[in-house]
């Protein structure tokens, strides 16, 4: 705790307390401030207040990265996992036994106790028994590390939680973008125009004047684009874009056909002349 008040010094104000007193100091600020009301729900266990006027981001990340470490006492609960590495443990062979009570594999090497493999010791909620607490102690391990979690955030007299504050531009952006793209589509489906769906109906209309262009006589300036375009093989060639890649190997496959046929022609007329080169096997 004194790490983390010199942390926030200068930034934030850290204030820990009996619930029942803070409890007292908000109601006595409820005429003021009706909206403190949203916090008692949150009031409970061992719990603390930071005031700040900074960045909330910055400020959380200081608070949680700030931990101490400490060993697994008998009867708590454990908040992590816990894996005991292979390798020499410096006890004598005297405490076999111990290792053993444990079922955990070990042999002698070199006068100490070695652990064969990686013993998976606790898992997350798990109740920390008086055999485990003496082992980590025996091995000098120190698997829990504690300190501050923030678990929720009061701004502008709404309460959140302290995961929103994860959230990037990108990510309030990416939400937006698909919440207006939900709403353009019911309102396309039903016909109800609005702002983010008149575009989409102006389109398809566009399209639509223009299909009809297409097969009847009138026209309209665009529309005379469109047809002169489809009109001109090289203009809608270049619109298309470049062949597709599944397309160049049966192009090289067509060339390599086409060599092939002119090298047989070419052998052909090297034969058909042989003969009349050197004559027959009479002479001249």
């Amino acid at each position: 705790m004194q790490q983390i008040r010199k942390a926030m010094r200068g930034k934030a104000v850290l204030l820990m307390g009996k619930n029942t007193m803070i409890r007292k100091a908000i109601r006595d600020h409820l005429e003021k401030t009706p909206a403190l009301e949203g916090l008692f729900p949150f009031i409970k266990g061992n719990i603390g207040f930071v005031f700040t006027n900074g960045d909330l981001s910055e400020v959380r990340n200081k608070l949680t990265e700030l931990k101490v470490e400490a060993a697994a006492k008998a009867g708590s609960i454990s908040p992590v996992d816990v894996i005991v590495p292979a390798g020499n443990t410096g006890q004598e062979p005297t405490k076999t036994s111990f290792f053993q009570a444990l079922s955990i594999p070990t042999k002698i090497n070199r006068g100490t106790i070695e652990i064969i493999n990686d013993i998976h010791l606790l898992k997350p909620g798990q109740k920390v028994t008086l055999s485990q607490a003496a082992l980590l102690q025996m091995l000098a391990v120190k698997p829990f590390k504690y300190g501050l979690a923030v678990t929720s955030v009061y701004d502008n007299g709404s309460v959140y939680p302290s995961a929103v504050l994860d959230l990037t531009d990108e990510d309030i952006l990416k939400k937006f973008s698909q919440g207006v793209s939900y709403v353009a589509a019911v309102s396309l489906q039903i016909g109800y125009p609005t702002l983010v769906s008149v575009p989409h109906s102006i389109i398809n209309g566009f399209r639509s004047l223009v299909a009809l262009s297409l097969v009847t006589d009138y026209s309209f300036p665009a529309a005379d684009k469109i047809k002169a375009i489809l009109s001109d093989p090289a203009a809608l060639a270049a619109r298309a874009g470049p062949a597709k890649t599944g397309d160049a190997p049966k192009a090289d496959a067509g060339k390599k056909e086409e060599k092939k046929e002119e090298k047989e022609e070419e052998e052909e007329e090297v034969e058909m002349g042989a003969g009349g080169l050197f004559g027959d096997d009479d002479g001249y």
